[in-house]
């Protein structure tokens, strides 16, 4: 298992009219491959380096500038050959990386940063609104950009960035360097009061439901279970190590996680719910 995710509610403040503040939550899903240092370290990094941004930048800024500080620890850790068993591979670990897909979410925006092939779907009035789009290496302009960075796709069980890599962008992964880039796509969405939920996953989820599918599963199970999120102790089970959360998105995510491995997804599932009905509790 090498996905993580990284949730921080009410992770920072920010200042409206120099005295009154505004709650803003990130959430993260990390999808690693090679081995599960890089897609930790964003777990434990990322969320701090998108506060620090904040306070400097707009939201595109800051989100580019926060993923490209993260990719730059990483190859720090890997160049002073940190200890990992993903050692075994060599002196330095060039071959582990990290898809990347962040929401930080606040009263009035959801602020998307997606690296890689994990995607945000957000559920309004009912219907499936992708918040991301995929890097795969051959969507079209994911393939002129590698191919103009002097790089290849090849295709061995699927499209491979140098037939290895089955992304284009990842956080990581230096010695695909420049093809394999871990620039985010960055989406700033308006929120409305139809909004029901939103939906960060791995594609362990995507490759085997469908957005439609995802939202309509994640929308019934809060409409049905929001009155059992009064209670105050969370449901019992394995998937949720953080106290903050609301029962009724932990349920709504594992059940999106049991429909993945019933259906036999070939990858980890990793699945992030955020009920946006909650005005405070964003989780």
């Amino acid at each position: 298992m090498e996905d993580t995710v990284s949730v921080h509610p009410s992770f920072i403040r920010i200042d409206e009219d120099d005295h009154l503040t505004s709650n803003t939550h990130y959430f993260g899903v990390f999808d690693g491959h090679g081995c599960s240092h890089v897609a930790m370290m964003c777990k434990n990094r990322l969320h701090l380096l998108v506060k620090e941004e904040l306070k400097k930048n707009e939201w595109k800024n800051t989100m580019e500038r926060s993923f490209r500080r993260m990719d730059e620890e990483v190859i720090l850790w890997d160049q002073q050959a940190g200890c990992c068993r993903c050692e075994l591979h060599g002196p330095e670990s060039y071959g582990v990386g990290s898809t990347a897909v962040v929401a930080v979410v606040t009263p009035d925006k959801i602020v998307i940063a997606n690296c890689g092939d994990s995607r945000a779907v957000l559920c309004r009035n009912g219907k499936a609104v992708p918040l991301s789009n995929d890097h795969k290496p051959d969507r079209p302009d994911e393939l002129n950009r590698i191919q103009d960075a002097g790089g290849r796709v090849l295709y061995w069980d699927g499209a491979r960035v140098c037939g290895v890599l089955a992304m284009s962008r990842a956080i990581g992964d230096n010695y695909l360097k420049p093809y394999v880039t871990c620039e985010p796509e960055v989406t700033i969405t308006e929120r409305k009061a139809e909004d029901d939920c939103l939906i960060l996953a791995s594609d362990g989820l995507w490759d085997v439901v469908s957005n439609d599918t995802a939202c309509g599963l994640a929308r019934t199970c809060l409409k049905g279970n929001r009155q059992s999120a009064k209670m105050k102790s969370p449901p019992i089970n394995d998937v949720t190590e953080y106290e903050n959360c609301d029962p009724t998105c932990s349920n709504a995510s594992l059940l999106l996680t049991k429909l993945a491995l019933a259906r036999r997804s070939a990858d980890n599932v990793s699945v992030v719910v955020v009920d946006l009905r909650k005005v405070c509790q964003m989780l």
